[in-house]
Formats: structure tokens, C-alpha cells, sequence
């Protein structure tokens, strides 16, 4: 698959930046000077360009990162406090009617088929700390920290952290961290169930790239199934699960990738998948 370049809006160019070769896509949130924290604008181009990397047939998995020191450092605190911007007075005001969470970064990551990897450059705090956790996997640099800083600025995780954190490490710790709003290291978060893996900053990238080339190089179509039934698992008995599974291994079973699959291994050669 040959590289290309999204290209947004004149005022939010290179805010975040986009690029798909060999079925990853690389979506990198680029505003450095502010430590990639979030504008509303920013919300809208990471929400398309993730819809863009889902959409893509030849895209079979996503690298999400960030440009300079900081992953995301949240929300942008200083257009708030200015009376603009995400948080601000102005927006908090607003009727309620025009609150649709539909179309955000959050529930759109929370709903891809496509597998995300989360390479954390650097601090991941508020915002950032939630969009890290709505990915798939995470892989941290030694430098990198998770801010669990809600509660010391006068809010809630907003955008996925009370769901995410108690089904990733529990209850007991989830509580201790978003009531002390602590801070984790890199090597902390591993610890405590997460970060998948650290790795020097050095080869975050591409350590990223390695394990993001290893989903891509398996059935794209199974693989997607898999985390829909992952997803759907959440809010499943046991019973109701494997019947859904077993709807969707038929499916499968009629691909030209299962066939695929099944003669490469009789014939002990890699598999060429297609996505079909």
C-alpha cells in the first residue's frame, strides 16, 4: 500500500497528521509547542481520521502517537481559561441539547474494528490518559507518565477513564488512582496491568511498528472479529458469547482467508491474506 497524507483544514493544519503504508495507518497528534493538548478543532480531525483509518480496507491496524515531548497533556487548558475552547465557561453554559458524544474521539476509538496501538511518546495526562486507555494495547517509552490528574483539576475522567480503568486493573485500584489523581511512571503503569510494554524512547516507534506489522500480516477479517467479540464479551454472559462466536466462525469459515489460512499451514508457507 502506497504512503498518503491526509491534509485538513487550512487554520488545524499539521495539527494532527495522518499516513498509511504496508496496512498500518500512523495517526500522530502534532501540535508540540502545546504539548498535543486537545482544541475543539483537534477533536473533529482526530475523530475523521480515525474514521478514515476504520474505513480503509487496506488498513489493518492503527499506531496512534504524538509529535514532540507529550502524548497529550488533556484538554487545552489555556483556551478554556480564556473563555475559549473545550471546558470553557462559554461551552459549559451551552444548552445541554447540543451535547453528541457520538462522533468523538472516544466512542469512535471505542467502536474501530481495526486494532489501535497506543505508542506513548511522552505524559499522558487527563484526556490523553483516557484516549490512551480507549486503544488496544499500549507501548510506553521510559520517559513516558500517566496522569490520572481528573480529580486535582475539578473533574471526572471525561472521556472513558471511569469505564476503562476498574475492567483493566480492578476496582480497589482504579479507586486509589482517579480519587488521588496520582501520577504512574512508565514503569509503574507496567506494573499495574497498563502498559503491555516499555521500551527506551528511542525505539518506541519502532517497537510500535513491529507489533502493529504482526496484526497486519494475520487475517485482517478475523482479527476484527475478534475485538468485536472482545467488545461484545463486556456486557455478555458466558452462554450468550459463545453463540455469537460461533455465528461468526461460520462467517469466516466461507472466506477466501480461511481457505487461504488452512493451505498455508498444510503447505508450511506464510499466509498471503486479502481481506476477503
Amino acid at each position: 500500500m502506497s504512503e498518503t497524507l491526509s491534509r485538513p483544514p487550512a487554520e488545524t493544519a499539521d495539527e494532527v497528521l495522518y499516513e498509511a503504508a504496508d496496512g498500518v495507518a500512523v495517526i500522530t497528534l502534532n501540535r508540540p509547542e502545546r504539548m498535543n493538548t486537545i482544541s475543539g478543532p483537534m477533536l473533529a480531525q482526530l475523530t475523521e481520521l480515525l474514521l478514515k483509518a476504520n474505513a480503509d480496507r487496506e488498513v489493518r491496524a492503527v499506531i496512534l502517537t504524538g509529535s514532540g515531548r507529550a502524548f497529550c497533556a488533556g484538554l487545552d487548558l489555556v483556551d478554556a481559561t480564556q473563555g475559549s475552547g473545550i471546558g470553557s465557561e462559554a461551552q459549559a453554559s451551552a444548552p445541554s441539547v447540543n451535547l453528541d458524544l457520538r462522533n468523538t474521539p472516544p466512542t469512535v476509538l471505542f467502536a474501530m474494528d481495526k486494532p489501535t496501538i497506543c505508542a506513548l511518546n511522552g505524559a499522558a495526562a487527563g484526556y490523553g490518559m483516557d484516549t490512551a486507555l480507549g486503544c488496544d494495547i499500549r507501548i510506553m517509552g521510559e520517559s513516558a507518565k500517566l496522569a490520572a490528574a481528573f480529580v486535582k483539576r475539578g473533574v471526572v475522567p471525561e472521556s472513558g477513564g471511569t469505564w476503562f480503568l476498574p475492567r483493566l486493573i480492578g476496582w480497589s485500584k482504579a479507586a486509589e488512582l482517579i480519587f488521588t489523581g496520582r501520577t504512574l511512571t512508565a514503569a509503574q503503569s507496567l506494573e499495574m496491568g497498563l502498559a503491555n510494554e516499555v521500551v527506551p524512547d528511542a525505539e518506541l516507534m519502532s517497537r510500535a511498528r513491529a507489533i502493529a506489522a504482526e496484526i497486519a500480516a494475520n487475517a485482517p477479517l478475523a482479527v476484527q472479529s475478534a475485538k468485536r467479540l472482545m467488545r461484545m464479551g463486556l456486557e455478555e454472559t458466558f452462554n450468550d458469547h459463545v453463540h455469537h462466536v460461533f455465528l461468526q466462525f461460520l462467517q469466516l469459515a466461507r472466506t477466501q482467508d480461511f481457505r487461504e489460512g488452512m493451505t498455508s499451514f498444510l503447505e508450511k508457507r506464510p499466509a498471503q491474506f486479502k481481506g476477503r
